[in-house]
């Protein structure tokens, strides 16, 4: 007989000893070890052990989000159970009944109000917990009264989601659900309510088939893992081994479905700011202060003095130039990077997010051309592939949802010449984003801050307002491309930059651009600082005055500006030869 047991009698002791082991410990369903469950709470509900993130109820979902743990809970309407009768090993109404037992929810959706970052908004959850967050009628009756809701109050909505997708058990009732949020969500669009969606583990089926993957910014938690049809299923179907990183949060930001990837502790703050600039809040402006990086002054650049156009061309292109990062960081407050085309990949020769710029809430795009030899190749040097324009002109539409203005640095050899982005379309790509740029109802302001090198460049710089740094250059192709096709050699590229009049002077007399940007004696290399706060002025006066302007007048005049561009060029007309020589 063991200790402390009797042979057919209930140990009560025992009982009670394992109930509140229970409660003290938890298993993680990851790596196998217990918890300890104070130390698992205090952690946000993540093992501490393998940063496994556990499902969090409602509850727990708000006091993480909303600020000082306060909120209002809505009421969700109410529908009746089993519309179907349906019966598999245990009724329908019976698994409704256990789970509502086990939660305390009436079904798998629960909204409150409150305020994240001082900013009222609404976050309604799709509860894993309940019936692995399946979507049914009921779930799917609550988030369109929470979208309404949202609406009614202008507040931004917040979709958390963790779902398994459609619930069986309702079968076809379940699967309109997926087309009725939908509609819900185009009414949100329709009525500019900020619309982020908070992807959470797991998010599967017919939830990221609809709502799910419609919001403004989409923010996968980290660990989370997110698809359409289950890892299992695709393995059994294809006869292949899946990556291990399939269908993570990682993966889908790779592959351009997610804007970011963030820790659970961290997810308050980086709504707060996000929702700071979709709401234009006010903010001083940042004040500048930057360092320009050592670099060897006393090295001359190979080709230089040959002529003032060339010596333009060396001083785009010098490597301790600033890029678009550099001004992001210099400039820019609340900065938030956002990413992915929603279709492929994220693709980081092409940047974009929104931030403050001098206190102004923007939109901000530009090629990155990166400064070590890993950040170049990662950024491609600056040249997009179809991805990275894609992401451009998702950012142009989310300007113009919100009004909010688009500035965009563009700075580029061009788009990148390559086999995939022949395959996914580069030149649809491009011709897509001056479209879009030339169709957006927001104010629109761009700067040439380095190379402007063909469609790459003008895919980002059809706006409202052109401006150029002084020593930056704007031209259809490289001038040494340029000599080694017309000239048949390479060393005409000094001849040939002065005659394609690429300096930012050439395109002021061109009535191409709106102004030149004065830099420091010596370039925008000698003295970040300088150079930061002039072009940050210059951007920041255009916006102020284009935004003076009603805004059902911006798009029309930006257009009447690109159809009268070029109509007058006059100065490589011949002199004129008198009647009496012909």
């Amino acid at each position: 007989m063991l200790f402390g047991k009797k042979s057919g009698i209930k140990n009560r002791n025992r009982e009670r000893y394992d109930r509140v082991r229970r409660l003290m410990w938890i298993k993680c369903e990851s790596c196998g070890r217990l918890v300890y469950s104070k130390d698992y709470k205090e952690n946000h509900y993540i093992c501490p052990r393998c940063g496994r993130a556990f499902i969090m109820t409602p509850k727990q979902r708000f006091d993480l989000l909303f600020d000082d743990n306060t909120w209002e809970k809505l009421t969700p309407p109410t529908v009746s159970d089993d519309p179907l009768e349906f019966e598999d090993r245990l009724a329908y109404r019976d698994r409704l009944a256990a789970a509502r037992d086990e939660t305390g929810c009436f079904d798998a959706v629960t909204s409150a109000d409150g305020e994240i970052g001082g900013i009222p908004a609404t976050v309604c959850i799709l509860n894993g917990l309940f019936m692995m967050g399946s979507m049914g009628r009921a779930a799917g009756d609550a988030i369109i009264a929470a979208m309404e809701h949202a609406i009614e109050t202008k507040h931004p909505f917040i979709m958390v989601t963790s779902s398994g997708g459609a619930r069986m058990q309702e079968n076809i009732l379940s699967l309109m659900q997926m087309a009725r949020t939908t509609a819900a969500v185009n009414r949100l669009h329709a009525n500019k309510i900020p619309y982020i969606v908070l992807l959470t583990d797991p998010t599967f089926g017919g939830v990221t088939a609809s709502f799910a993957m419609l919001g403004d910014i989409h923010i996968a938690e980290k660990g989370a893992r997110i698809g359409f049809a289950g890892r299992r299923v695709i393995e059994q179907n294809i006869r292949e081994k899946l990556p291990s990183n399939f269908q993570t949060a990682d993966y889908l930001y790779e592959h351009g479905m997610v804007d970011m990837v963030v820790a659970r502790p961290d997810l308050p703050a980086r709504l707060a700011k996000i929702l700071a600039v979709l709401t234009k809040q006010t903010r001083e402006p940042k004040q500048i202060s930057v360092t320009t990086p050592v670099h060897d002054s006393s090295k001359k650049l190979r080709g230089m003095g040959e002529n003032e156009a060339y010596d333009k061309v060396l001083l785009a292109r010098h490597e301790n130039r600033p890029h678009f990062l550099d001004y992001i960081n210099g400039i820019v407050d609340d900065w938030t990077y956002l990413a992915g085309d929603r279709l492929y990949a994220e693709d980081a020769a092409m940047g974009s997010g929104i931030g403050f710029w001098r206190g102004i809430p923007a939109v901000i795009i530009g090629q990155e051309q990166g400064r070590t030899i890993e950040t170049r190749q990662k950024h491609r040097f600056g040249m997009p592939n179809p991805d990275g324009y894609r992401k451009a002109q998702r950012m142009m539409k989310l300007a113009e949802k919100f009004e909010l203005p688009l500035i965009s640095l563009f700075d580029t050899a061009g788009a990148f010449a390559g086999r995939e982005g022949e395959e996914r379309g580069q030149s649809q790509a491009v011709a897509a984003s001056m479209a879009v740029g030339l169709g957006i109802k927001t104010p629109y302001v761009a700067v040439n801050v380095g190379q402007g090198g063909s469609g790459g460049a003008i895919a980002i710089g059809t706006a409202d307002r052109i401006l150029m740094l002084e020593n930056a250059i704007y031209s259809v192709i490289a001038p040494e491309s340029c000599a080694s096709i017309l000239w048949k050699d390479n060393k005409f590229k000094a001849v040939a930059a002065k005659a394609m009049k690429l300096t930012a002077r050439d395109m002021a007399n061109l009535n191409v651009i709106d102004e030149i940007i004065p830099e420091p004696a010596g370039g925008a290399h000698t003295d970040w600082q300088t150079t930061m706060e002039l072009l940050a002025n210059s951007v920041a006066k255009h916006i102020t005055e284009l935004q003076q302007i009603p805004i059902e007048e911006i798009q029309p005049r930006r257009n009447d500006k690109f159809f009268a561009m070029t109509r007058d060029v006059e100065i490589y007309q011949p002199e004129h030869v008198s009647d009496e020589h012909i």
